[in-house]
């Protein structure tokens, strides 16, 4: 089951202390700095899943971005709101690790603002995706090598999902995925 609109986000400073709570909307039309997440899956052939927004999302709707980005709830540890969101999205549970964060301010062609402290978490999973048509109109694997020759429309993609790729491009993901 999808968030709404209404739910309550964890306001941050630029170094992710809480420093209050703000309902949803409100949060992203003021661009209002907040604590978030993105996930980015990958199989054990080395592709990527990525999903296509659901275009009734009120901001970059039916663009591309990574498996799956959410927020957590005031109280609750970041991993589990990860765990949460992966499981009522995409309908799977695999291992997750958190990477690197990143912050960065977007506004949308509509208005509404993206303004997070975005933590970057990676997992492995090879079966079935069972995506939530609330938050997910399309999904497709795809090649990292292949998905950074296009990545740069920026029409196509969603601004998180760019910057974070960016930086995890240039990574080892294989190894990262296989350290305890």
């Amino acid at each position: 089951m999808s968030g709404t609109d209404n739910d309550m986000l964890i306001l941050v400073d630029k170094n992710d202390n809480e420093i209050g709570t703000e309902q949803k909307l409100k949060a992203h039309k003021e661009g209002l700095l907040h604590r978030a997440f993105s996930i980015f899956i990958f199989n054990s052939e080395g592709k990527m899943l990525m999903t296509r927004r659901a275009k009734s999302k009120y901001h970059w709707g039916g663009f591309w971005s990574n498996a799956c980005c959410s927020h957590p709830r005031q109280g609750e540890d970041l991993e589990h709101a990860a765990h949460r969101r992966l499981e009522e999205e995409l309908g799977f549970e695999c291992e997750l690790k958190e990477l690197f964060s990143i912050v960065y301010k977007a506004k949308s062609e509509n208005g509404i603002y993206e303004h997070e402290y975005d933590h970057i978490f990676i997992g492995r999973y090879d079966g079935e995706v069972k995506a939530d048509p609330e938050e997910t109109d399309e999904i497709r694997w795809v090649d990292p090598e292949e998905l950074e020759k296009e990545i740069y429309d920026s029409t196509r993609f969603t601004p998180w999902f760019q910057i974070a790729f960016a930086k995890l491009v240039h990574m080892d993901i294989e190894n990262l995925l296989n350290e305890e």
